[in-house]
């Protein structure tokens, strides 16, 4: 990969963001997790309890902390690892493709597969609680309480969020392995720290008094899954009677995009020193 490239940059992004594409599409690992997904969302919408709004925000929030990531992982761990054992890195390093267009043209590509395996069983049930819902709501019901489409379009785009940002830390994680094997043991062990470790070293610290309540919700902020779970709670839940924030949502939101961000330049770095 050079620094001098004789295509123009979007059209280099594009071209990796295709291939990934046509990867993941190939990919029967990947379709099978996708129709599983698919199944666990819609049955946890269909058969719980009354089809409306918020009680199935309610409802999914638990299990898409787990969700998410586990797809997110799943999708991001091995495309870079896979580049570098098979020597295709070493290629493309002949080619005029800079780094950084490697680099988001595989995010990219594997980006909009994550958004469509998401959206899919989300936008299914959504279109499910249209039809079935006991109430009828005004579309642009806000108060505490109401049940509102603008309920589960909010959870929606913060799942898509929660998604890209464990997408972008995957694709660390396979940078920085640089071989399948390695990417799978560090994707799980990176995978456990996110949907675990992390709440629990918060909840710890808490309980034992080294987290003081005026500096919990930034602390909560630095945790990707406590963050989209508080934003969920604060956005679209926004649960009345609660007299503490679960979180805050400028707080959150910035912990979310400094992990993308962030890890998207720590995927980058990694590919530089080679």
């Amino acid at each position: 990969m050079t620094d001098t490239p004789a295509v123009s940059p979007a059209q280099s992004v594009q071209s990796v963001a295709v291939r990934e594409l046509f990867t993941v599409g190939r990919a029967r690992s990947l379709l099978a997790l996708f129709a599983g997904l698919v199944a666990v969302v819609v049955g946890i919408g269909v058969l719980g309890g009354a089809p409306r709004y918020l009680p199935t925000v309610a409802d999914l929030l638990l299990p898409m902390e787990l969700l998410v990531p586990t797809v997110a992982f799943a999708l991001g761990y091995r495309p870079i690892a896979s580049d570098a054992e098979r020597g295709e890195l070493a290629v493309l390093k002949t080619y005029p493709l800079r780094v950084r267009d490697y680099v988001f043209g595989v995010f990219l590509g594997r980006a909009i597969a994550l958004v469509v395996m998401l959206l899919v069983p989300l936008v299914c049930l959504g279109g499910y609680l249209a039809v079935t819902s006991t109430e009828t709501p005004s579309l642009l019901a806000t108060q505490q309480g109401a049940d509102s489409p603008i309920i589960y379009a909010r959870f929606l785009l913060l799942t898509v969020l929660f998604g890209l940002t464990i997408l972008a830390l995957s694709l660390a994680v396979s940078a920085v392995a640089r071989s399948r094997r390695t990417a799978l043991v560090l994707a799980g062990a990176a995978l456990l720290f996110v949907v675990v470790v992390v709440d629990l070293l918060i909840l710890r610290g808490f309980a034992a008094g080294r987290i003081g309540s005026d500096l919990l919700l930034v602390v909560l902020a630095v945790s990707p899954t406590s963050a989209y779970r508080g934003l969920v709670f604060e956005t679209a839940l926004d649960t009345p009677g609660l007299a503490v924030a679960q979180a805050s949502v400028p707080l959150s939101l910035a912990g979310l995009v400094l992990w993308l961000v962030g890890s998207l330049l720590v995927t980058a770095a990694a590919l530089s020193r080679e």
